[in-house]
């Protein structure tokens, strides 16, 4: 192949990069890192705890990818009915009076908050699941990781559990004995992922293994908890005054 041809080549692939960039959020690079998440999360780990952020120029930095995996999510929350699914357990009786208060009809008030909840939700839930896990893998770490890493390690982990959630996400975000089900297999996906990712640097035994799988999944099931009251508290606050 010609330097020409060979040039024009690299020219159409940028170009088709770039759309696919701009239209999804996801280049070329991000699909690489979610491709070898799933078949290779302990290699991809490995890159971005020892060659940086990038895993020296082969993926996407943690966070940016965690929060395009994250706009997916929020994609697949709206069309299921929206984060104002979370003011349903909320008594009606308590309710109504903001409402009320708002001087907005019932379907103007949920409007608002939902919309205000879905602005703030990624943001708010990603921070906290990042402080909830990050110094749980610095302390296990078999290296002495700083910070940072400790962080980047978060991210890293939050992405690989993320990225086959995606597959089952509608049926979460339902209702009834599905949404149970679903639930359970995204805590398995996540005691999955933790052991196919973290061997030998989180852990070395696969009891050892699971039960700190377990403890990261009770750590961010708190935090979702505490964020979730907050996200309904701006909705409420949001529908009621603006």
């Amino acid at each position: 192949m010609s330097e020409q041809e060979q040039s024009a080549k690299t020219s159409r692939s940028q170009t088709v990069d770039d759309l696919s960039e701009d239209a999804l959020g996801f280049g070329s690079t991000d699909l690489r890192t979610a491709r070898d998440l799933l078949l290779r999360p302990r290699q991809v780990l490995e890159s971005w705890m020892t060659l940086g952020p990038t895993g020296g120029g082969r993926y996407t930095r943690p966070l940016r990818l965690y929060l395009a995996l994250n706009a997916i999510l929020m994609l697949v929350l709206f069309l299921s009915g929206g984060s104002g699914l979370m003011l349903q357990g909320i008594p009606p009786e308590a309710l109504a009076p903001i409402i009320e208060g708002s001087g907005k009809s019932y379907d103007a008030f949920m409007a608002d908050a939902d919309n205000w909840m879905t602005l703030i939700m990624v943001p708010v839930l990603s921070s906290l699941y990042a402080v909830a896990i990050a110094p749980l893998l610095r302390w296990w770490d078999r290296n002495d990781v700083s910070w940072r890493q400790g962080f980047r390690a978060g991210f890293a982990y939050l992405n690989a559990w993320t990225l086959p959630v995606l597959l089952i996400s509608w049926f979460i975000y339902g209702e009834g004995w599905v949404a149970l089900a679903a639930s359970v297999a995204m805590l398995g996906l996540g005691v999955v992922t933790f052991l196919r990712m973290g061997r030998g640097r989180w852990y070395r035994a696969t009891g050892a293994g699971v039960a700190k799988a377990l403890v990261v999944a009770a750590a961010l099931y708190l935090v979702s908890l505490i964020g979730g009251q907050f996200i309904v508290a701006v909705g409420l606050t949001a529908g009621r005054w603006f």
